[in-house]
C-alpha cells in the first residue's frame, strides 16, 4: 500500500489507469449481470484508495457512472439520468469510507483479514448502500418514473438494484480485495527490497 508522504508519479498514475480500465472492461458485461460489474467496479474504487489515494478513487467514482452510462446504459439510467450523479456519489462514498475506515485496518504492520478490517468493510458497504437506498431507490426513482410509464412496472426491481443489491456487491467487491491483497502486498514488498 502507498506509504504516507510519498510523492504521486508515474507509477500512481498507471495503477490508477490499469484500474479504471479494467472497470471499463467490465462495463461491457454490464448487461449480463450486476454481480459481475458492480464487484469489479467496487474492488477497483477500494484498491485505488488502497494503493494509490483518495482523490484518484474519487476521480474513478465520477468516471465510471459515466463510462456506465455510455457502454450499456440500463432503460432506467436513459429514462432517468439524474441516477447518474447519485451513482458517482454512492461511489464516492465507498472511497471515503474506505479511505478513513477500511484503510487503517490493513496497513502493511496489520493482518489482512482482522475483525477490523472485516468489521469497516462491512460498514463501508452499508453506508454506500444506504446512500444509494435513500437517494435513489426511496427518493429519485419513485419521483421520476410517473406511474403510466412503462418503467413504473419494474419500480420494485429497480429500487431492489439501487439499494440491495448495491450493499451485495460492496460486500462481494471487499471479498475480492481480501484475496487480491494477499499478492498485492507480497508483490509491493519484493519491489521495495
Amino acid at each position: 500500500m502507498k506509504e504516507q508522504g510519498k510523492s504521486f508519479g508515474t507509477k500512481e498514475i498507471a495503477a490508477t489507469a490499469l484500474l479504471l480500465a479494467i472497470c471499463i472492461a467490465s462495463q461491457l458485461f454490464k448487461n449480463l449481470s450486476v454481480f459481475i460489474t458492480g464487484p469489479i467496479v467496487n474492488t477497483c474504487i477500494i484498491l485505488t484508495v488502497l494503493l494509490v489515494n483518495l482523490p484518484c478513487a474519487l476521480a474513478m467514482s465520477v468516471i465510471t457512472p459515466v463510462t456506465a452510462y455510455f457502454i450499456a446504459a440500463s432503460p432506467v439510467m436513459q429514462a432517468v439520468p439524474g441516477i447518474v450523479p447519485l451513482i458517482m456519489l454512492g461511489n464516492a462514498v465507498l472511497a471515503v469510507a474506505v479511505h478513513f475506515l477500511f484503510k487503517p485496518t490493513v496497513m502493511p504492520e496489520d493482518s489482512i483479514v482482522n475483525i477490523k478490517s472485516v468489521i469497516t468493510a462491512i460498514v463501508s458497504s452499508c453506508l454506500k448502500g444506504v446512500v444509494m437506498a435513500v437517494t435513489i431507490s426511496l427518493w429519485l426513482l419513485p419521483r421520476f418514473i410517473p406511474a403510466e410509464s412503462p418503467l413504473y412496472a419494474n419500480l420494485g426491481k429497480f429500487q431492489m438494484t439501487f439499494s440491495v443489491i448495491q450493499l451485495a456487491t460492496a460486500l462481494i467487491g471487499f471479498v475480492y480485495v481480501f484475496i487480491l491483497l494477499i499478492p498485492i502486498r507480497r508483490m509491493m514488498d519484493n519491489a521495495s527490497e
